[in-house]
């Protein structure tokens, strides 16, 4: 499985990690709702779970996402300021290009 993670989207992430409450834990991604060939995306903080593939990334952040959920490999996790400030979690390697 795959995850890649934007510059900006990495410094937010880390920031919640380095926190003391959250030392132990992972980000997760998953799937909120999916339909047809695409899916919507959420973000926690978590622990890993029987399920779970941990994607080490090049930004140094450890990602837990379900390894029986196809839709989650190939996820890029940007994070924007303009137009309005927030994570955008898209999947470009399954088509899944727009803001979801």
């Amino acid at each position: 499985m795959n995850c890649k993670i934007s510059r900006n989207a990495a410094k937010k992430i880390l920031e919640e990690l380095e926190k003391e409450e959250n030392k132990e834990l992972k980000l997760r991604v998953y799937i909120t709702h999916k339909h047809g060939d695409h899916a919507h995306y959420g973000m926690d903080l978590d622990t890993p779970k029987e399920n779970d593939a941990v994607i080490e990334t090049d930004k140094g952040i450890a990602v837990l996402l379900d390894k029986n959920e196809p839709l989650l490999d190939g996820i890029r996790i940007d994070y924007f300021y303009v137009p309005q400030e927030g994570f955008a979690i898209t999947n470009p390697s399954k088509g899944n290009t727009g803001d979801h």
